[in-house]
């Protein structure tokens, strides 16, 4: 048994790393407990295909990371350990059936005159967004930055109806309520345009018509022309190392190959963890959960909180999605050759393609054409493969964890151990639609289901990348569940991280950021 720690972090995602950080530049002696044997969760890079090739596992844009509250705070002793980014100017674009393209780029005149190559009306729309947004932005990434307390939401209310009036402030929370299909269809005529943005709803659950998906399209589009887009320096897990590296500098430690079993506690507050072995680790000031709600409901056995523990029972799961991870001779023969500069480029041809796959998938179905989002890290950063080759990330958006059937009525399999090989030659199918060739440039894959990413890290239900549906009903202070948005739970010393905590998933680290301060003071 140790009794030496000030904090035990269950789970070495970046939330939990970006915590034990903040924690312990302040001074607490904190150790980070992963069942795995590579640390970093969904922020971690590998040579999954062939020697030489360096793949993100899961996540693969770092633009939330760099621009985040933790990064700001540490970017100096982070640079120290390692943290390296490699930005672009050429964010995202979206390939059509039809040959034509759209791309954002760091480059708002660039940009505009793609728009108008569909529509006069839609670059007016297009330049008046891009003239709103640093107020625009100021006021939106207040509500998503900021602790769902009735402390921080009073002064967040006030100073935006101070700085908008009431007015504009109810046209904010309108905006925040409004689903991507409505907001693109009050903005933009060209279905291009409006596809082009509403891919990234897809992204974090939001099909066209799902209330509160439209702040997440509008964002992506006017932060990726502002700041364009950062992808780790040799990979993704540059952010893993270097805060890992940072722990073990000032006395913590990440111990991995160590399978939290059991969160103890007695009389309403925690003392530490068991392991799978039966050694047993205490905790004076908190324990730190980095896990899925049912996952800590299943540690704890139970909260003594009969709302909060259904709330973990209950929470919902967005669909899965499948990776796959390509080697390539060279990038895809792209229809628009301009396409070989942009970090991403969607396969999402229309917003009732979009619904219809998100229904598909909702449902238990395969769907028949999957969204598919093409990640090209070496077209940013070719020291990830050897010299003229290639990486290709493919996410398959949207999978179901469990199989009910296939849209398309051509897959039989009721599990993905049969149906992970024909469903990515689905999702290559429609790849080499749009790129004719590129099967033949294929040097190796790796294809990685949504089973398989949930058994490789059980946070990630049903192959969730983000661990939790982010629509209204559990968003805000209701993720995961009223009353504990914060990362408190029942049990006094037990906090809970993570994509399910407010403000939810993606890279930011904002749930860890937040908890580390509420616990330090600062």
């Amino acid at each position: 048994m140790t009794k030496d720690l000030d904090a035990i972090l269950i789970g070495s995602g970046h939330n939990s790393l970006a915590c034990a950080c903040h924690m312990a530049a302040r001074g607490w002696k904190v150790a980070v407990f992963e069942r795995n044997s590579v640390p970093g969760g969904a922020v971690r890079s590998g040579e999954y295909t062939l020697p030489g090739f360096r793949h993100d596992w899961a996540a693969m844009n770092l633009s939330l990371f760099a621009g985040s509250a933790f990064h700001t705070d540490h970017a100096a002793e982070l640079s120290r350990h390692g943290l390296a980014f490699a930005p672009t100017g050429n964010p995202f674009a979206s390939l059509f059936p039809d040959g034509r393209w759209m791309g954002v780029s760091n480059d708002a005149a660039l940009t505009t005159a793609r728009v108008r190559g569909f529509s006069d009306h839609d670059a007016a729309a297009w330049q008046r967004l891009t003239a709103d947004f640093p107020k625009e932005a100021d006021a939106i990434l207040g509500v998503l930055g900021s602790p769902m307390n009735l402390r921080a939401l009073a002064s967040l209310g006030w100073k935006t109806w101070r700085a908008r009036g009431a007015g504009g402030t109810a046209d904010l929370g309108r905006f925040l309520t409004m689903s991507p299909r409505d907001w693109l269809d009050q903005t933009f005529e060209s279905p291009h345009i409006k596809a082009t943005l509403a891919a990234w709803g897809m992204h974090l659950d939001f099909a066209p018509d799902v209330a509160g998906g439209a702040v997440f399209p509008y964002l992506e589009a006017m932060a990726g022309q502002a700041f364009g887009m950062v992808l780790g320096q040799g990979g993704a897990d540059t952010a893993t190392r270097a805060m890992i590296a940072m722990i073990e500098a000032r006395g913590g430690k990440v111990i991995c190959d160590a399978d939290v079993t059991a969160i103890n506690h007695h009389g309403g507050k925690a003392s530490g963890i068991t392991l799978a072995d039966g050694t047993t680790f205490e905790a004076d000031k908190a324990v730190i959960a980095n896990v899925s709600p049912s996952a800590l409901l299943r540690l704890t056995g139970g909260s003594g909180d009969a709302r909060h523990d259904r709330a973990m029972q209950e929470f919902q799961h967005a669909p899965g999605t499948m990776m796959i991870h390509l080697a390539m001779d060279a990038l895809p023969a792209w229809r628009a050759a301009e396409l070989k500069r942009f970090a991403y480029v969607h396969l999402a041809p229309s917003l009732e393609q979009m619904s219809r796959t998100h229904a598909q998938a909702r449902a238990g179905l395969l769907p028949d054409e999957p969204v598919i989002v093409v990640g090209q890290p070496t077209v940013v950063d070719p020291s990830r493969a050897p010299a003229g080759k290639h990486v290709l990330w493919l996410q398959v958006r949207m999978a179901s964890g469990q199989i009910k059937g296939d849209a398309a009525g051509t897959i039989d399999a009721s599990d993905w151990t049969g149906a992970a090989e024909p469903f990515a030659n689905r999702a290559l199918d429609i790849l080499e639609s749009y790129a004719p060739g590129t099967r033949s440039r294929i040097l190796g894959q790796r294809i990685v289901s949504p089973q398989e990413l949930e058994a490789d890290n059980p946070n990630l239900v049903g192959g969730d990348q983000v661990c939790g549906s982010h629509h209204l009903h559990q968003h805000f202070h209701n993720r995961p569940a009223r009353g504990y948005a914060d990362g408190t739970t029942p049990i006094k010393k037990l906090y809970h991280t993570g994509a399910a905590v407010w403000p939810g998933g993606g890279t930011g680290a904002g749930p860890g950021t937040f908890l580390a301060k509420k616990l330090v003071g600062k």
